[in-house]
């Protein structure tokens, strides 16, 4: 008994030693949280040129959870539709899904002008840089160059 038990000792000692010495990975980045955008930054296909801040009147939010997004916006109150309707608001919803550098999003339902929109595109891949309080999605042309991004900020 007094084997088994010495033996059983040891043993902990070395599960022990194993969890307190065994590096963990990286932890993936996650989007999952709610997100307000704050600006815009135009590029020079590389290198950002150019800081636009909000309309006054414009807000956008973007929610991430469990693989899906959906997003809502607010507009100043001299917006139009294509057919010269008063626009207040646009939305979206859909899947997405990252990876280290990419920020892949498919749009599945929206508002009016969003279902006209995405009869011709739904999914949209950008560019991520994203940081625990911070993430951009950077569009880019059809070479590769980077051309323009929304820059938000966590707000859960």
């Amino acid at each position: 008994m007094k084997k088994l038990l010495g033996l059983f000792l040891i043993m902990m000692l070395f599960v022990s030693g194993t969890v307190f010495t065994t590096s963990k990975p990286d932890a993936m980045h996650t989007m999952e949280g709610t997100w307000e955008l704050q600006s815009f930054y135009n590029y020079d296909g590389e290198n950002i040129i150019d800081t636009v801040p909000l309309a006054e009147g414009y807000r956008q939010v973007k929610m991430y959870y469990n693989g899906k997004v959906m997003w809502s916006r607010t507009t100043s109150s001299d917006t139009k539709d294509a057919d010269g309707n008063d626009v207040i608001g646009r939305f979206g919803y859909g899947s997405y899904r990252i990876t280290e550098n990419e920020l892949i999003e498919t749009i599945e339902y929206g508002d009016k002008g969003m279902m006209r929109d995405l009869e011709a595109l739904r999914l949209f891949t950008f560019e991520l840089v994203l940081t625990d309080s911070t993430y951009s999605q950077i569009s880019f042309d059809e070479e590769g160059n980077r051309t323009f991004s929304e820059n938000y900020l966590r707000i859960d």
